[in-house]
Parts: C-alpha cells; structure tokens; sequence
C-alpha cells in the first residue's frame, strides 16, 4: 500500500495541481523568516533544511528530502509570517502548490482529506519526538533516538547540518558515530 505522501504526490500529479517549479542552488532560500508562504512544496530533488535563528545562530529543526513535502506550518495554518528559514543544502528541485488549490482538493476529495489527516497526524508525531530529542540531554541518548527514527539523515546530510540538528559538536558527532 502507498504511503500517505505518495498518494498525496500522485493525485497532484494526476490532476495537474502544481503551480511553478522552482530550482535552487546551493544555499538558496526558499523563504526566508518574515515572509508569508503559504505554499505547498514539493521535493523532486536535491535537499532542504529549515531552521530558525536563536541568538544569532542557525538551529535546524528539519530536513526535506527527495519525495518530502515542505511547508512553513505557522504560516500555512495561521496567513501570518512564518518564523522559519528554508534553504537548498545542494542543488534542489521543489515544485509548489498554492494553498487555495490544496485546500480546494482536500475540501473536494474525502479520500484526499482522509489522507491529509493521516499526515498531519503524522506530523504532530514527527514535532513530539522532535521535542524530546531537543529536551534530552544526553548527546548519545539523541544520536541514538533520531538514529533509530531517521536512517536517511545519516546517509544524505553533511555531518555538520546533523551535529546542529542534534546540538552537538561535529566532534561529538564524530565520536558518537564511531562506536
């Protein structure tokens, strides 16, 4: 059976919903913190990370690989300017929807709707770990929790971006990964 986020991807494709394709370097943003965006991405290649500023220096709370969706959550549900930044990490491929044709087939379409509940509940899921990685202190205890939960990240991301994503050194990292 697909995954909720396949079948997502394939009734986009099927009913010709995507509004633009946008092609990233490395290091371009897709959005920066203060904008308003309110779209629906898709990753067809490349990577993403989306991190916030905290005293001046970039946290990651997350990564969008090929065949992810991304979206900037609070300015989605809220209209309002999102605190997040969204950058390529090498080149990137993404391919937007715009919220109002989303929302029109997810109101349209209860098989579609069944399927948007399930990812969101997904992602709710996704935020709760996520929390408890950054609350553990631990650096193993985080190594091994998002080690278990997340294999690709080790595979596709530069050690750099995972030792922020864990708030660790790259040194720490580094040893963590050698045991």
């Amino acid at each position: 059976m697909p995954s909720p986020i396949s079948t997502l991807h394939t009734y986009f494709e099927e009913n010709d919903l995507w509004h633009k394709t946008i092609e990233l370097k490395r290091g371009d943003h897709l959005h920066l913190a203060g904008d308003r965006d309110d779209n629906v991405y898709y990753v067809d290649s490349g990577l993403l990370r989306a991190y916030v500023l905290v005293n001046d220096d970039e946290q990651i709370i997350r990564f969008a690989y090929q065949g992810d969706f991304l979206v900037a959550m609070d300015s989605f549900f809220t209209g309002g300017p999102t605190m997040l930044y969204a950058s390529a990490l090498r080149k990137t491929t993404v391919r937007v929807i715009r919220k109002s044709k989303y929302n029109a087939a997810i109101v349209n379409d209860p098989e579609l709707n069944k399927i948007w509940q399930q990812i969101l509940s997904w992602m709710v899921v996704g935020q709760l770990e996520r929390e408890i990685d950054l609350l553990t202190n631990d650096p193993a205890e985080r190594f091994r929790r998002v080690a278990e939960r997340s294999p690709r990240l080790f595979q596709e991301v530069p050690a750099k971006y995972i030792a922020n994503y864990l708030r660790m050194t790259a040194e720490t990292l580094s040893r963590l990964k050698a045991r």
